[in-house]
């Protein structure tokens, strides 16, 4: 594997002191970091393989979406009117024409969201979907990061779920890959809503047999808690602390519905996080909005998530950094409650936390893995500003994403994806949404 030098450019490391060198360099080796520092102690360029001059780029870790459905492109622009929150607006715009869903769908889609995600900065993404095997083959291809949970829908179906269960146990013992870039994981949907009690304790004691965690949808709406107020007079996230639930690694979406006795389960637990998906929340025209003030000032970790692109469009997770700013501002009612530094590390080292991967991703520090993007913001739009994170999620986007490293791998060079041709990745893409929604509609007609 090559080595590479970056200088040149403003460099975010995002370390614990959110330590910035204007100008800086970061240097690469065998897939890690090598070194970071500011530019009177720059290296020989001799020394490198390849060597970057960035000037007017910020250099910072590649960005972590910490919850999406990646194959879930195909319903882009198919639910409008529907808040896919509700159950109603899952089932009627996703659900039913997900039945039409068959395995060789799933590649073509994910490799068209890994493409997207790449393009626009993001190097490891969190995914809970069907056909976990294909999303990882996929991944596996376009070169990027993943932690993917097997998507386990019971609805009711007590064998249904003893069978997706050891589907997902399977798919636990075999996914892992030798390069660390696909980790599999559970993705029980959500608790009591369609995945139950006793499902939700046997996924958790063969998560933490494996040392893996479990993703899941959490307080989305007044469902999540209408089984357990009748049967326990307490909400999910309560009734699910005392069942021993919390005790293995969780990693909850959404959570907009969370009373400050939930805020304290996740607090309590010692490995559970949450992300917080705020421009999904929005479009599902819900009230609530996830408590991230409160949840952080708990000591709670709070990644930042697209959700899919039903409810959100896009995998900007740029856009998303602003998106959860302002949703901040107008919860709180004052201005800024969470910083724009702040902001960058949910959607860095915080959603590596999330996934229990900060020791390996989410910083630009020495012996870490090589997961770097570089931003060009010479172009229109940006200025001189004494506050570049501020710059970067106020007047940023995805795409002005020029280059992406992910283990020292150059997966985006000038905008261009480096490992396969984004018309090729669309040009199939396109026959594959063409041909499910035509099964679609065959299956509506024929019921």
């Amino acid at each position: 594997m090559s080595s590479a030098l970056l200088r040149d450019a403003i460099v975010l490391t995002v370390d614990a002191e959110n330590t910035m060198f204007a100008p800086g360099w970061v240097a690469m080796s065998e897939g890690r970091i090598a070194g970071v520092g500011p530019m009177d102690t720059c290296p020989d360029r001799s020394d490198y393989d390849e060597v970057f001059s960035l000037p007017g780029h910020v250099v910072m870790p590649g960005l972590v979406n910490a919850h999406t459905h990646s194959a879930m492109v195909l319903f882009r622009g198919r639910s409008e009117g529907q808040s896919l929150l509700t159950m109603e607006g899952w089932y009627n715009s996703i659900r039913e024409p997900e039945l039409s869903l068959i395995a060789s769908d799933i590649g073509p889609a994910v490799a068209l969201s890994c493409a997207e995600m790449a393009l626009s900065g993001t190097t490891t993404f969190c995914d809970q979907y069907f056909f976990a095997e294909e999303i990882a083959e996929a991944v596996k291809a376009a070169g990027i990061r993943a932690v993917i949970a097997y998507g386990i829908v019971q609805l009711g179906d007590k064998a249904r779920g003893e069978e997706e269960l050891a589907l997902a146990t399977n798919f636990l013992r075999q996914q892992r890959s030798a390069d660390g870039r696909v980790v599999p994981w559970f993705g029980p949907h959500a608790p009591y809503v369609d995945n139950s009690e006793d499902l939700l304790l046997a996924e958790v004691a063969v998560a933490n047999e494996f040392g893996v965690g479990l993703h899941l949808h959490m307080a989305c709406g007044p469902e999540d808690n209408e089984e357990t107020q009748r049967r326990y007079g307490t909400t999910a996230a309560v009734a699910l602390e005392k069942l021993g639930f919390f005790n293995g690694r969780i990693h909850a979406a959404h959570c907009l519905d969370l009373s400050p006795e939930d805020i304290a389960v996740f607090a309590r637990a010692p490995h559970a996080s949450i992300s917080h998906n705020a421009t999904a929340g929005l479009r599902s025209g819900r009230e609530g909005i996830c408590p991230v003030v409160d949840l952080k000032a708990a000591g709670v970790t709070v990644a930042l998530g697209t959700d899919n692109v039903a409810a959100n469009n896009g995998y900007d997770m740029i856009n998303e950094m602003r998106v959860a700013g302002l949703v901040a501002s107008h919860r709180e009612g004052r201005a800024q409650p969470i910083s724009s530094a702040e902001l960058v590390r949910m959607a860095t080292i915080e959603g590596a936390r999330a996934l229990g991967l900060e020791n390996e991703i989410g910083s630009l520090e020495k012996g870490k893995a090589a997961d770097i993007i570089a931003i060009d913001i010479s172009g229109p739009g940006y200025s001189e500003t004494p506050d570049v994170e501020t710059l970067l999620v106020y007047s940023g986007s995805g795409r002005d994403v020029r280059h992406v490293w992910v283990a020292g791998e150059h997966l985006v060079a000038d905008r261009s994806l480096t490992r396969r041709a984004f018309s090729d990745i669309r040009r199939e893409y396109s026959a594959t949404y063409t041909d499910f929604w035509a099964r679609v509609e065959a299956a509506r007609k024929a019921a």
